[in-house]
């Protein structure tokens, strides 16, 4: 195995009994059929689930908003792909020649597949157990640091993933306002267009249902990651 792959087994804590299961993990498509698709799907899951039962031990008092915004923050593909380049696993990647050649090695999109799929190997090789522990291990730090998350709201941390991305702003617009005078209820749309993405929200207030909206669009994105 070479050393770049022996020290990437060293920097996340798991050695692997089944090193095959490594090398598909850094496998790109453009890098062979046996390649990373399928880790990656199984990989993307146990993340979200470890990523979901990690806050809900470690922050009894927090609200689903809070939750949701600190999940979102964590397993982004902005916050995935800086955990990959601290790995170093752009430079293990297997892809094409002419995939190489354009730089894909470096796209963060494909970074943070990458080690989606390699969470999913471990999981595979060593069990949830295994799994658990690298997580702690890549995320302790950011775990621990999630404070300024909660302090924003999820228009707030929409904003700056749409910047993050070069994308226009999100846009809110009052669909209607229903109840009574004295009691309206506001309903609102949020749209990123760059994404051809839209989510609603309810509120008694404008910027309580915008707030909603935003976190409904946050929750789609994630999905989509």
């Amino acid at each position: 195995m070479s050393d770049g792959l022996a020290r990437l087994e060293t920097a996340i804590g798991h050695a692997f009994a089944d090193r095959d299961l490594l090398v598909r993990a850094l496998t790109h498509r453009s890098g062979g059929s046996d390649n990373y698709e399928r880790l990656e799907f199984l990989g993307d899951a146990v993340l979200g689930c470890m990523v979901a039962r990690r806050l809900f031990e470690s922050h009894p008092l927090a609200s689903e908003q809070e939750l949701t915004l600190m999940r979102v923050s964590l397993i982004r593909k902005e916050t995935l792909s800086e955990i990959a380049r601290d790995l170093d696993i752009g430079r293990n990647l297997r892809l094409g020649l002419g995939e190489r050649g354009r730089g894909l090695h470096n796209q963060p999109s494909l970074l943070a597949d990458a080690l989606e799929a390699l969470l999913g190997a471990v999981t595979v090789d060593g069990g949830v157990g295994a799994a658990t522990t690298v997580v702690d291990t890549l995320f302790g730090e950011r775990f621990r640091d999630l404070d300024g998350v909660v302090r924003k709201d999820a228009k707030s941390l929409l904003q700056e993933l749409a910047q993050s991305r070069g994308m226009a702003l999100p846009q809110y617009e009052v669909m209607r306002v229903e109840g009574a005078d004295h009691a309206p209820r506001f309903v609102v749309r949020c749209s990123v267009d760059a994404l051809d993405l839209a989510g609603t929200g309810s509120g008694r207030s404008r910027k309580e249902a915008e707030m909603r909206a935003a976190l409904d669009v946050l929750g789609r994105l994630e999905q989509m990651a």
